[in-house]
């Protein structure tokens, strides 16, 4: 489904991936774990259109679209959910999310696809005339997911979705990711720093190191892995 091939990028002549090459199969749950600042959201911002590459590929179901632009690139149904929310906080949680369905195989669809972020987000039908940046941070960042799931991804992609919620809260969005995934059938590619919790939910991993994969495998041999368990589950 998605190919990205050793892929350069970076900013203001800084590298921040260095021939870096991810894959991911359809209906695939792929995890990217790594510390602040291993380049884990410039991947996801090169494979979304908002970063250019310096060199290397990305195809997407065998299309090439390293250069294509990112409003083309969602049209596909890749779609990007980006760290820190990035809702709309002068519009109504019902106005976000409808502005989520504008991709036009989603649009028809506006309708039943709402109701289903309702159900995955029952505090959402709550608060659906309150302004999007009156709302919790928990809430938001559901408000951030549901606005995604309402373009009606085939790849959805998640920078660090769990950033600033409290561990039960946490906990819940990646119930919710796992619930909907099951259900939705699109493929997910997860960026996250909680490393035990994004590498339960994936079919395989990556390592990412300072710009390189370092490491690649399915998740029982990377959560049984000495070197990951050291280095980011905090076992000795």
């Amino acid at each position: 489904m998605l190919k990205a091939s050793e892929i350069v990028a970076g900013y203001s002549g800084m590298r921040a991936l260095h021939q870096v090459s991810v894959n991911l199969e359809e209906g695939e749950f792929v995890s990217i774990i790594g510390s602040n600042g291993a380049g884990k959201s410039t991947l996801l911002k090169c494979i979304s259109g908002t970063v250019r590459c310096s060199s290397g590929d990305i195809f997407f179901r065998r299309e090439k679209i390293t250069r294509m632009p990112a409003h083309r690139r969602t049209g596909l149904g890749i779609i990007h959910i980006p760290e820190g929310r990035r809702i709309f906080p002068s519009l109504t949680v019902i106005e976000n999310l409808t502005v989520g369905g504008y991709r036009q195989e989603a649009r028809p669809s506006i309708p039943s696809n709402l109701e289903k972020v309702l159900t995955f987000f029952p505090i959402l039908q709550e608060r659906q005339a309150q302004f999007g940046g009156s709302l919790s941070g928990g809430e938001q960042q559901m408000l951030a997911i549901g606005r995604g799931l309402m373009a009606m991804p085939q790849l959805l992609m998640l920078d660090e979705p769990s950033l600033g919620l409290s561990p039960r809260m946490a906990d819940f969005i990646f119930d919710t990711i796992r619930d909907m995934r099951e259900k939705l059938k699109f493929s997910v590619l997860l960026v996250e720093q909680r490393a035990i919790e994004a590498l339960e939910l994936c079919d395989r991993g990556y390592i990412l190191e300072t710009g390189k994969i370092t490491l690649s495998s399915k998740r029982e041999d990377l959560l049984g892995n000495p070197l990951v368990q050291r280095a980011y589950l905090g076992t000795h």
